[in-house]
């Protein structure tokens, strides 16, 4: 795999996501998908995606930094949105906050198959 097809692939991974085109999900992740080292496989990566939908109606995810080497992509994620009640520990409850993200993503055959993501909480709670 080249490093334009990993690119491609997680641009609309991307798109997916901000579509919430859920049936397509699992075109970009595989079966049995790891995120911070816990297997929750496509079906609890789908039903985290949805929850996060469902308490931040405008959720957008924002490329801000994209880099990959085959078989992994790292990106850095922005986002600006406005959270219902607690978020990440933190009473937001609907104040509009920006932070970013930084993630890293192992793919297999051309699949996200591993998922390792920090939130920059420290930004969001001095918004607070």
């Amino acid at each position: 795999m080249i490093k334009t097809d990993l690119s491609g692939i997680y641009r609309d991974y991307i798109a997916c996501l901000n579509k919430q085109d859920w049936p397509k999900l699992e075109r970009f992740v595989h079966q049995e998908v790891w995120r911070n080292d816990q297997r929750i496989g496509l079906a609890g990566y789908r039903k985290m995606l949805e929850k996060d939908f469902s308490e931040i109606q405008e959720l957008h995810f924002d490329i801000q930094l994209l880099i990959s080497d085959p078989p992994y992509i790292a990106s850095r994620l922005a986002f600006d949105c406005s959270p219902k009640g607690r978020f990440l520990g933190l009473d937001v409850n609907g104040k509009r906050v920006s932070f970013k993200e930084n993630v890293f993503y192992e793919f297999q055959n051309e699949k996200i198959w591993r998922v390792w993501s920090v939130i920059d909480k420290a930004a969001i709670e001095s918004q607070l």
